[in-house]
């Protein structure tokens, strides 16, 4: 899936505590943004490998949460959003393709790497690959309680609207951006 459907599953996540707790979404959404986008930052290492968390993250997730419950405050929220974005994204890339550029041309058996039995798991294809038309369909729906946490913080919300954006944008021209791509990308 796209970095921007895993940032917005992050914020939709977040979006029932943001409502309940508005003073808080703030916190809640910069969180839930970084930890949605952050395990992608291993793309120039071992992709879904190196940073993606699938079992693991849920056991960071759990104990940031129950701090977050337990003590709130800008800190502690931003830290629970952060560990359940990114946990979120690594368990949810198993939706989606495998690791490769043109994934309709040659298609790989390995979606995210699972630390804790170490070995891969295999893609389910729900999502055929990052990009496709149901990924951007996804973003968009996700965009939609995205909204609520970030409702009145003007830059915020630009943010949203330019992430949508880029999702559509992505989505119709990434078939041209594999032909594109150098091989070492690959």
């Amino acid at each position: 899936m796209m970095a921007t459907t895993h940032a917005f599953a992050g914020l939709a996540v977040v979006a029932p505590v943001a409502y309940a707790v508005p003073e808080l979404a703030v916190p809640l959404a910069v969180g839930a943004l970084l930890g949605g986008i952050a395990p992608d930052f291993d793309l120039v290492l071992e992709h879904r490998r190196t940073l993606h968390f699938p079992v693991y993250g849920l056991l960071g997730a759990v104990p940031a949460v129950g701090v977050a419950a337990l003590v709130p405050s800008s800190v502690t929220v931003a830290l629970a959003a952060v560990a359940v974005a990114a946990w979120l994204h690594a368990a949810s890339d198993a939706f989606g393709g495998g690791l490769e550029m043109d994934p309709w041309t040659n298609p790989t058996e390995r979606a995210v790497y699972d630390h804790w039995r170490r070995r891969w798991v295999r893609p389910r294809r729900w999502i055929r690959y990052d990009g496709a038309p149901e990924d951007a369909a996804l973003a968009v729906a996700l965009a939609v309680p995205a909204f609520v946490v970030v409702d009145g913080h003007g830059w915020l919300e630009a943010l949203v609207v330019v992430g949508v954006a880029v999702s559509i944008a992505y989505a119709l021209a990434r078939r041209r951006i594999a032909r594109w791509s150098p091989d070492w990308l690959e």
